[in-house]
């Protein structure tokens, strides 16, 4: 009984959690375009190669998984070493807060094409959509970033 009221207090917590976090993240970062995750996935089934998909996660996180085709690319440098500045860029990270942090950081170096998946990997997994563990094997599992995080998480 305690179980079941539980789950049924959870959903519409996790739902208002989400649109605070969203409305944050667009109020701290108001120069970054939020794509939503519906929109990604349609990029990448027309045309993988014409999306740089990079994870802004840290290294133990990308490791549990990461979104298909992502490169691990956790700062500035390591972005302006790696990425085409004339491509489009989709950043994520667990949320959405690091992944616009990064994205802001590479429109200020002139990079013009950058967005941030809205609700990042979490969404994405909550979406049930594919997830991959060293670019190979499906998985769904998700590194919930901090602990207190993984509630975010429909199946944590």
């Amino acid at each position: 009984m305690i179980l079941f009221a539980l789950k049924f207090l959870i959903a519409p917590l996790r739902s208002i959690a989400w649109r605070f976090l969203k409305y944050k993240i667009r109020r701290d970062f108001p120069t970054v375009q939020q794509l939503d995750t519906e929109t990604l996935a349609h990029w990448l089934e027309q045309d993988q190669g014409k999306v740089q998909l990079i994870d802004t996660r840290q290294k133990e996180e990308f490791l549990v998984s990461h979104l298909p085709h992502a490169q691990h690319i956790p700062d500035v440098e390591t972005a302006q070493a790696k990425l085409n500045p004339e491509q489009t860029i989709v950043a994520y990270c667990s949320v959405g807060y690091r992944s616009s942090r990064l994205a802001q950081q590479l429109q200020g170096l002139g990079y013009n094409q950058v967005w941030n998946l809205e609700g990042s990997i979490f969404q994405w997994a909550n979406e049930k959509r594919p997830l991959m563990r060293d670019h190979q094997q499906l998985t769904e599992r998700v590194h919930p970033y901090r602990k207190n995080w993984q509630w975010l998480l429909k199946d944590s």
